[in-house]
């Protein structure tokens, strides 16, 4: 699933860095439910989810809550190109800051939980890609799974839905009876982000399904079959024959 990383550009800043700490915090006093984290998310989790996108992969690449940007940019060091992007941000704030830092960048002002309406109405394209960095854990199982489910629809039978998460558990609930069949993959734990994260990489089930192959017969099964067979003509054999 992972190619090698291309060339990285110029990092963000310090400035900018420093005055997006300021912002996040703003609008995370503001609204904690919403944005779910006090400060961006660190460059070395982003270049990690980044390096689960192919950028070779064809259709666009869907960003969940981008915030100021911070993945949005690991997204284009990676090699996706800016105009593949397509960034959902509620917040009106960051997205004139996302529109003033990434030229080129497709930036939709709405709800990530209803980003699919807000794609198929600018792209029929499926997506190679959606990278979330949305507060699932905040929201409902249902809402989460439903929010998955949108992405598989969206995207070809092999793009991923990837997303960070702070806990040890994935943030998809999985073992349910409701919502899509998924496989699940974990990265390893990137200690340099404050605090410490992981990244989670979902895809279809259908998408890598092995065929499946005719049922080998149970050699124990068929012994106890055979001598189940044996004593039942033994029985018959044994009837008085009738009058």
């Amino acid at each position: 699933m992972l190619s090698d990383p291309s060339p990285t550009k110029p990092q963000a800043p310090l400035d900018d860095k420093i005055a997006d700490e300021g912002r996040f915090l703003r609008s995370w006093l503001e609204d904690p439910l919403r944005v779910g984290a006090v400060s961006p998310s660190g460059r070395a989790l982003a270049r990690m989810m980044a390096r689960y996108v192919d950028p070779q992969a064809p259709g666009p690449v869907i960003e969940l809550g981008p915030g100021t940007g911070s993945m949005t940019r690991a997204l284009l060091e990676r090699g996706v190109a800016p105009g593949r992007l397509f960034l959902i941000e509620f917040d009106p704030n960051f997205c004139k800051l996302l529109k003033e830092r990434f030229p080129g960048v497709n930036v939709i002002e709405g709800d990530a939980y209803a980003f699919r309406s807000l794609i198929e109405a600018r792209t029929s394209e499926p997506a190679a890609a959606v990278v979330s960095s949305l507060p699932l854990l905040v929201k409902p199982e249902t809402q989460r799974l439903d929010l998955l489910a949108d992405a598989f629809a969206c995207m070809r039978p092999e793009g991923v839905f990837i997303q960070f998460t702070y806990g040890p558990a994935s943030p998809m609930p999985r073992f349910k009876p409701f919502g899509p069949t998924f496989r699940a993959e974990r990265s390893p734990q990137v200690w340099l982000n404050i605090p410490p994260a992981s990244v989670w990489v979902y895809q279809a089930a259908l998408a890598h399904s092995p065929p499946q192959e005719a049922a080998k017969p149970n050699p124990a099964q068929a012994f106890f079959e055979r001598l189940r067979r044996g004593a039942e003509k033994i029985q018959i054999n044994l009837k008085p024959p009738r009058p």
